[in-house]
C-alpha cells in the first residue's frame, strides 16, 4: 500500500473504470455506461491535482489494482468517509481489496477518527459482503443517488466505529 502520486491518475482511472463497468453496467443505459467509464478514466489527474482527502494505492505482483479515497466526512462532524473504494476485477478474490481495506481503517484510524462511513448501492451484494466482512455494518440510512443519467438509485450506508 501506498499514498497515490500525481503521476497516478492513468492507473487510478484504469481501476475505477473497470471496476464501474464491470459492477455498475446493468444498472444504466449503455451509452450512459460508456460516457461514466470515460469520464471516470480521466477525471482522477483532477482529483490529484487538489484531493480533499487521501488517496491509497495496492499493487499486486508490482499492478495497481485497487485504490482508495478517504477524508473528514462533510456530512457527518467528527468522523471519516470513504468516498471512493475500487478494485480491478482482475484483482477480484485476490486478497488486494481487502489487504487494502485493512491499510485504508488503520490510516483513518491514526488520523484520530473514531468513526468511518460510505455509501454503496443497494443491490450490489459483492460490496455489501466485502464491507460486512470489513466490519462494517448496515447503518439503517438509504438515499436515492443520481450518478448524472437522471435516475436515481439507491444507496445504502454502512459505519464502522473502531473500539
Amino acid at each position: 500500500m501506498f499514498p497515490a502520486s500525481p503521476g497516478d491518475g492513468e492507473a487510478l482511472g484504469e481501476i475505477h473504470a473497470e471496476s464501474w463497468k464491470a459492477a455498475h453496467a446493468g444498472f444504466f443505459a449503455e451509452e450512459f455506461v460508456e460516457e461514466a467509464v470515460r469520464h471516470r478514466r480521466g477525471r482522477w489527474h483532477d482529483v490529484l491535482a487538489e484531493p480533499k482527502g487521501r488517496l491509497v494505492l495496492a499493487a499486486l505482483d508490482g499492478r495497481r489494482l485497487a485504490f482508495s479515497y478517504f477524508g473528514p466526512s462533510p456530512s457527518r462532524p467528527g468522523a471519516a468517509e470513504i468516498f471512493s473504494f475500487y478494485g480491478h476485477p482482475e484483482g477480484w478474490g485476490s486478497g488486494v481489496a481487502g489487504a487494502l481495506m485493512t491499510d485504508t481503517l488503520r490510516r483513518i484510524r491514526d488520523d484520530g477518527f473514531t468513526r468511518v462511513h460510505l455509501w454503496t448501492l443497494r443491490d450490489m451484494p459483492q460490496s455489501r459482503r466485502f464491507y460486512a466482512k470489513s466490519g462494517f455494518t448496515e447503518s439503517g440510512v438509504a438515499r436515492a443517488h443520481d450518478h448524472g443519467d437522471g435516475n436515481p438509485i439507491e444507496q445504502v450506508e454502512y459505519e464502522l466505529t473502531f473500539p
